[in-house]
């Protein structure tokens, strides 16, 4: 079988068109971080208690089950405070710090659990990051629909030379994936303190996933009669 010219011939001329995609899908994931601090003179003391607030922390975010695919913790400082004037350094007081990432399915669970972690002492809470999953079949189908537009335009142009497509040469992925998006909150209306002391649910409103597919694609048409 006879290769096909790189640049096309009079007999078998070439049509390069790309092909777009944009679309929207709900996302699969969210993420939060969370800072857990502590400080005090003694820095065991400090440890101690820096300890203490990360079980409270990990227990909080455990007690979600299955809704928490991802646990993870990132970085613990314990950092001594020296003072500025004086003969000599001392230690002030020791700062401690540990960060823990979730990842949570269930954004039910997450408004609540955001909810109970932010009211604990001196913790932050950052998020959340909303994010598909790498297999989500909103990538497949911006794929998809890439390619056909890529097929429709060829087709188009095909038919504006009064012929039709021959056979594909080459098809190019050449570029996926979304933009970041914001992440919209808003607390949720609450007429007073629940009985038992806990925080009312943080009302989290998902950031719809705006992704963008594109491919290059190379056609052989069948030789067009240019003529009048």
């Amino acid at each position: 079988m006879a290769t096909p010219h790189p640049y096309g011939t009079p007999d078998a001329p070439h049509l390069t068109v790309r092909g777009v995609a944009h679309l929207e899908a709900a996302p699969d994931l969210a993420h939060i971080t969370v800072t857990l601090t502590a400080r005090g003179r003694d820095r065991r003391a400090t440890l101690d208690d820096l300890t203490r607030r990360n079980t409270t922390a990990l227990d909080l975010i455990k007690s979600c089950g299955d809704a928490v695919e991802q646990l993870e913790t990132g970085a613990l400082t314990l950092v001594p405070e020296l003072t500025a004037h004086g003969r000599g350094e001392r230690v002030r007081a020791h700062h401690g710090t540990v960060r823990l990432t979730a990842g949570l399915s269930d954004f039910t669970a997450l408004g609540e659990l955001t909810a109970r972690l932010a009211d604990l002492d001196l913790t932050r809470v950052d998020g959340p990051w909303w994010s598909l999953r790498p297999d989500s079949p909103a990538h497949r189908r911006a794929r998809r629909e890439a390619v056909d537009d890529a097929v429709r335009r060829a087709r188009e142009y095909a038919g504006a030379l009064g012929t039709t497509l021959a056979a594909l040469v080459e098809l190019t992925d050449t570029g996926t994936g979304h933009p970041e998006p914001l992440t919209r909150m808003r607390a949720t209306a609450f007429a007073g303190p629940p009985e038992d002391g806990t925080p009312p649910p943080l009302d989290l409103e998902p950031q719809r996933q705006h992704l963008h597919a594109e491919v290059d694609a190379r056609f052989t048409l069948v030789p067009p009669r240019l003529q009048d």
